[in-house]
């Protein structure tokens, strides 16, 4: 099939030179849906082409998003929530309980700040009686020094309660790899994302199934060869790495996918995985059958050990981003489906061909919120942005099944 924009190059100019239709389109068609509250989208970027690898309803990270950026971020996460509640003033950040992270810590305390800067008395509060010590608060000191309150939260009339206080508004900041025992459909209290989309239900192929759909518009919209801006995929369920129980099919796919490809190394990766774990890379279908057992129990389990059943297997983008000489890719964080900043993840310990999100991973800051049509020095981010909101529209897709 001919296209009118078929290499990377193309679609660079495409998007600078068309910044303002292609942002009026994504609107358009993200009319109506469930839009999370926020999220991250992490992109590949090689030679010819980019990918979305990865995306996260509950994202950390805040804190390594420059301070133009959170700029914006003010004035988004105000919007998002007067959407929702337009007399909200108190709100809860419901966190993930391991407060030993101080990096994590660094996030809340900027996401903490960020929401307190749109006008509101926020609280991060958590449901886990174990972290508390029996107290009601607990006080904490993230890496960079910043003192840190977290608050047990109780549920009372199905409404979330603080030290008494009614809070008209929670963002939850767990994604469930262990997931918390509430009736969130009884809740009255506005909790956003919905926390259905926990990973205890949600899948990375469904996503990557409804990018692909979202992606197909926007591409059949533009004439864009939907290649330049996606990773072929696989799925293969009923796994067990510790028992070699699946590998032949897992081998199998691998192989399938591996036809498809100009190249051969691929992503193995856990359906319901997250932090970066439940992830290897192969080069053939043999590799495969032969993991050691070291290798399947990296595989086997995950966070809070969540054991995993079901992966993905993914077309590997060999990043063309290099930051002091150390192979790079792209996360950028949204807030309402709309870019508020992102960072660089290099890893100098790994390769351009390896997941970047593992041990050694260093961060850099870069500013997106300057991006305007014409702009050509802004090419990359306006790239990054698009991917990003149709990574998000098609999460939308996802929150709407999860909640039917």
């Amino acid at each position: 099939m001919s296209y009118k924009i078929s290499t990377k190059e193309e679609f660079e100019v495409f998007a600078t030179e068309n910044w303002d239709s292609i942002n009026d389109f994504l609107c358009g068609i993200s009319k109506g849906l469930p839009i999370p509250f926020y999220s991250s989208v992490d992109i590949r970027e090689s030679i010819t082409r980019y990918a979305p690898v990865d995306n996260n309803l509950y994202p950390a990270g805040f804190n390594n998003i420059c301070m133009l950026d959170q700029n914006i971020a003010v004035d988004r996460i105000k919007q998002e929530i007067f959407k929702t509640n337009s007399s909200a003033k108190s709100i809860g950040i419901l966190t993930e309980s391991h407060t030993k992270n101080l990096f994590y810590l660094d996030h809340l305390y900027t996401l903490k700040t960020i929401t307190e800067r749109s006008g509101f008395d926020v609280k991060i509060i958590t449901l886990d009686e174990s972290l508390m010590e029996g107290k009601n608060e607990i006080q904490l000191k993230s890496k960079s020094e910043y003192d840190i309150s977290v608050f047990l939260a109780e549920v009372k009339d199905n409404k979330f309660f603080v030290q008494n206080q009614e809070l008209d508004f929670v963002i939850l900041n767990n994604d469930q790899s262990n997931p918390i025992n509430l009736d969130w459909a009884s809740l009255k209290t506005p909790i956003h994302p919905p926390a259905q989309m926990g990973w205890f239900y949600r899948m990375k192929t469904e996503h990557f199934r409804h990018y692909h759909d979202v992606c197909q518009k926007f591409c059949d919209e533009f004439s864009i060869d939907p290649y330049l801006i996606q990773a072929r995929f696989k799925i293969v369920n009923d796994i067990d790495f510790l028992e070699k129980s699946g590998l032949e099919q897992l081998a199998e796919q691998v192989k399938e996918l591996q036809s498809e490809m100009s190249s051969k190394k691929v992503f193995i990766k856990a359906n319901q995985g997250t932090y970066g774990m439940g992830i290897m890379t192969v080069d053939s279908p043999d590799e495969v059958l032969a993991m050691n057992r070291k290798i399947r129990n990296k595989m086997d389990i995950g966070k809070n050990k969540k054991k995993f059943d079901s992966v993905i297997i993914q077309e590997g983008i060999q990043t063309a981003i290099t930051h002091d000489g150390n192979p790079a890719e792209i996360t950028i964080y949204l807030v309402g489906g709309k870019s508020v900043g992102g960072f660089m993840r290099s890893n100098p310990l790994k390769d351009s061909e390896s997941n970047l999100n593992s041990r050694g991973m260093v961060y850099q800051k870069f500013c997106i919120s300057e991006i305007h049509q014409g702009h050509d020095h802004k090419a990359k981010e306006a790239v990054y942005s698009i991917i990003a909101r149709i990574s998000t529209i098609a999460a939308a897709y996802e929150i709407t099944n999860a909640l039917e």
